[in-house]
């Protein structure tokens, strides 16, 4: 049973990277907001003017998990007079389980836009260009991993566990887009949007085999099959048996601002739209946008391993008692897997692509200052395909003032509020938009430092979502219609 802690350590460490930056929520798709082409390259603002100001205009952040709450990884101990981790020998390891799923995902992203710059260009001609910062990633975990974790090795004596989904990544570049719309008829406008995109790092994972054998003596059989591709400031030392030996980041390249001016890694995107209006009150629309790749060749190094090796595990009860610290548990991990893991080293250049989403939507004017609509996208993954369906409604008031409420149900959870608004002080623009703004929270006590005094944080009890926008524009004549078209978005995830 030693081995349990072996997994939970690999789960916690593959997390970590990725569980602070998705498929993107829409939100914003029916909002009256310059930012909106950015999910439909048809939509037009009713500004004739704007511009994004650098790191102002736009924040959005998102992070998407299909199996994982704050409430079912901490709970009230038996007792009630604390919390407790699912690492707690108290803990009910069962419930936990019982909403892992055969993949679970985890799927962060983080979105800045350096600068915007919107215009109309005679009658119905409107143009934008964007520059933005993207930060990308995203873990997929096989449900038998989260058993083996919880349960340890007893119930796998003899079995040979199939870990080939486990896949993860890591992306972050730059994207210079650059596109318009226009009407080809009185009801039908296109939009078109094309994106230069330059890669400043990356970490993407080719996994071709990957299993766990349980031996009878509760060892552990691995069989390999995989790459790891980079783009990094790193160097991979090796020893004379072709074994990692450590993995060295360059601090001063990450210091240098040319770093992140690099152009050696170009890829390119498409992104396409159209908005059909069926009568005054009655419009369509829909969008495939995010469809790209990157190549990659510089910095890069390839990491291949195909081999077969035996391990048995570290006892993560001395953590729990605390004789150990989880850190020097953490590095034996690695040590462990570095020395029993064979691999070869290249600098072959690679490529990654960016899956495409597919936007659905619809609305319906109830009254000149109130709409309704609804919303599909649909994560154009092959692997991975995600559709979720949102409902809408939002209330522009004069000219200068655009408000909104949304009701959420997604992965599996029904208790989510959402609000969003959007005013107007002279040219500035200020918006803000949220989904899944947290009602109940749970109280985490902290053991405080040598003066003895506790820390009291209050977290969300259970938030697996997140999706927030902020940001400010200039705009310029921008004289809003009575029109009702831009409403909140409530989400229900169908998976």
């Amino acid at each position: 049973m030693k081995s349990k802690s072996l997994y939970i350590h690999l789960l916690l460490l593959m997390m970590f990277p990725f569980a602070v930056s998705g498929q993107q929520q829409s939100t914003m798709y029916h909002m009256n907001l310059p930012q909106n082409h950015l999910l439909n390259p048809a939509f037009r603002s009713s500004n004739g003017f704007y511009l994004g100001l650098p790191a102002v205009s736009g924040v959005n952040v998102n992070f998407n998990t299909n199996f994982i709450g704050f409430s079912d990884v901490f709970r009230h101990s038996v007792t009630g007079d604390s919390i407790i981790s699912v690492l707690h020998p108290d803990f009910d390891k069962e419930s936990f389980l019982a909403k892992i799923k055969d993949r679970n995902y985890l799927s962060p992203d983080v979105n800045v836009q350096t600068f915007g710059l919107g215009f109309r260009a005679g009658k119905d001609l409107y143009i934008f260009i964007d520059v933005n910062e993207k930060i990308s990633g995203g873990v997929s975990l096989p449900g038998d991993i989260f058993d083996l974790a919880l349960n340890g090795n007893e119930g796998f004596i003899g079995d040979r566990i199939d870990l080939t989904s486990l896949d993860a990544g890591f992306m972050y570049y730059r994207e210079y887009a650059a596109g318009f719309s226009k009407d080809i008829s009185k009801r039908l406008r296109i939009g078109v949007r094309g994106r230069m995109l330059t890669g400043i790092a990356s970490l993407s994972m080719e996994n071709r085999n990957l299993a766990i054998s349980v031996l009878d003596d509760y060892s552990h059989q691995m069989n390999t099959d995989v790459t790891i591709n980079m783009s990094a400031p790193v160097t991979v030392v090796m020893n004379e048996d072709n074994e990692i030996e450590d993995i060295i980041v360059d601090e001063k390249r990450l210091e240098d601002p040319w770093f992140y001016l690099n152009t050696s890694n170009v890829g390119f995107g498409l992104d396409v739209g159209a908005v059909y209006t069926l009568t005054p009150k009655i419009s369509f629309s829909a969008a495939i946008n995010g469809f790209g790749y990157i190549n990659w060749k510089s910095d890069v190094t390839n990491l291949t391993g195909g081999n077969e090796f035996t391990f048995t595990g570290f006892d993560l009860s001395d953590v729990v008692e605390g004789d150990e610290e989880f850190e020097v548990l953490a590095e034996e991990l690695l040590d462990s897997l570095k020395n029993s893991f064979t691999v070869s080293d290249h600098s072959d250049p690679f490529r990654t692509t960016l899956p495409g989403v597919l936007t659905l939507g619809a609305s319906y004017n109830v009254t000149d200052n109130l709409s309704l609509g609804v919303v599909s996208n649909t994560l154009l993954k092959a692997d991975n395909m995600r559709t979720s369906l949102m409902l809408s409604a939002n209330a522009n008031i004069g000219s200068s003032l655009s408000a909104g409420v949304s009701y959420t149900a997604i992965n599996r959870t029904f208790d989510n509020l959402g609000a969003g608004l959007a005013f107007r002080l002279g040219p500035v623009q200020i918006y803000t938009i949220a989904d899944k703004i947290p009602i109940m929270f749970n109280k985490v006590i902290v053991p405080g430092d040598e003066s003895g005094k506790d820390i009291n944080l209050l977290l969300p009890d259970k938030w697996n979502t997140l999706t927030l926008r902020i940001g400010m524009n200039l705009v310029f004549g921008n004289k809003i219609k009575k029109r009702s078209d831009k409403p909140m978005i409530t989400t229900v995830e169908v998976n």
